[in-house]
């Protein structure tokens, strides 16, 4: 029997490309390592067995080049990926601690190879939007926010959604960058902190946690003040807690900036039962930001992140790229290469578990009326029109 996929009513139909390179599940960051490439063939797997497959257009983006990934990372750090190997690593020493690279980041066969297939699915997809051959872009090996200009962070070594966001500033004047990794989002954010024409909006978990930044003071810089915002969280927050921030929040943020295109991180991690994490979101809770963000209608581009269980990855980002198609997915896991993980009830769900929420209802309203505050500085053009590529990050 068929599995179920079920039209969302009276939405406008979108055209959808969706990326995927069947090399990305050969790259392992190392026993023991919580960042499994595997999950985003396991997601692959489902999308291609409920059937998704008809509902967009599947493509394999070409990789990143090192020119590509210099425009916004250092040549240095660019020749550095691309030289180092277990093999060669005795040579690199002194770079791989320069570079922060050794046990969150590990150097692994291929590491090149699989940073080129994540930048690459995240450029084409922006560049796909921008010549308006699409809708929505999905690029689920993208989404790698922490790394940063000259450093691996994170189990993140290019920062394809920078690489992705100055793709659509040639083509738009204001993008909207929004995360909701149970992480900060802060490699992004440092990347356009002083610029006007990039807004980087995290939610995500605060307090004694990786990567220790998103404070809610800090907002940017410069012409960039007040176009990053961060909404701390704290453990165990639900659907109906994340929904009452995040939909005015987002909704605020669309009326203030009035971005040309969208750019979405779907970091799993911030669902229930995260090896990672300590968020309590269903996949239902997940997928409604993201057809949240998608009622603007705006270009779009949907990127994967964190999340570390690897079941609930798949399932979550199968659903959303079923939203983005606009079919819900039924409840009934078809046959695929990877049945046994989803057992023993092989239901596409992920459900929240009973942890407390600590964040209360005074704490939430009290973070959303300064978010907002921050908002109401924002308005007007932005300030600098780009001439090349490398100077919209040195405003």
């Amino acid at each position: 029997m068929a599995p179920v996929m079920k039209p969302i009513d009276g939405e406008p139909k979108k055209r959808v490309c969706y990326f995927f390179d069947s090399d990305v599940s050969g790259f392992h960051y190392g026993p023991g390592h919580p960042m499994k490439p595997t999950r985003i063939r396991m997601c692959h797997s489902l999308v291609m067995n409920y059937g998704l497959y008809k509902k967009m257009e599947i493509f394999r983006a070409k990789p990143a080049t090192k020119r590509e990934m210099m425009q916004f990372h250092s040549d240095d750090y660019v020749e550095f990926l691309s030289r180092v190997s277990p093999s060669s690593m005795g040579n690199y020493t002194k770079e791989q601690h320069k570079y922060n690279v050794g046990e969150d980041c590990p150097v692994f066969d291929g590491l090149f190879e699989y940073c080129a297939i994540s930048a690459g699915g995240s450029m084409e997809g922006a560049a796909r939007l921008s010549r308006d051959k699409c809708d929505i872009a999905v690029n689920w090996a993208g989404g790698l926010h922490h790394a940063k200009k000259s450093e691996a962070s994170g189990f993140c070594y290019v920062n394809d959604i920078v690489l992705g966001i100055l793709e659509l500033l040639r083509y738009h004047t204001r993008v909207l960058y929004i995360d909701i990794d149970v992480h900060h989002g802060d490699g992004v954010e440092e990347a356009f902190y002083t610029t006007d024409r990039v807004m980087t909006c995290s939610f995500h978990k605060y307090g004694e946690f990786f990567p220790g930044t998103g404070g809610l003071r800090d907002v940017g810089v410069g012409k960039g003040k007040h176009y990053a915002l961060n909404f701390p969280l704290r453990d165990g927050v639900t659907d109906e807690s994340y929904k009452s921030v995040f939909e005015p929040v987002i909704r605020s943020v669309m009326e203030h900036f009035d971005p040309g295109a969208i750019v979405l991180q779907c970091g799993t991690d911030s669902l229930s039962g995260d090896r990672i994490g300590s968020l309590n979101l269903s996949m239902k809770g997940h997928a409604s930001c993201v057809q949240f963000v998608k009622s603007f209608n705006k270009p779009l581009l949907i990127l994967g992140g964190g999340g570390y269980t690897m079941r609930n990855v798949s399932r979550c980002w199968a659903y959303e790229t079923g939203l983005a198609a606009g079919v819900e997915l039924g409840s009934e896991i078809p046959m695929n290469e990877y049945y046994e993980y989803f057992g023993p009830d092989y239901e596409l769900d992920v459900k929240p578990s009973s942890m407390e929420d600590m964040n209360s209802p005074g704490y939430l309203d009290r973070v959303k009326g300064i978010v907002l505050e921050h908002l109401r500085h924002v308005g007007g053009p932005p300030s600098v029109q780009m001439q090349g590529r490398r100077d919209i990050l040195e405003f």
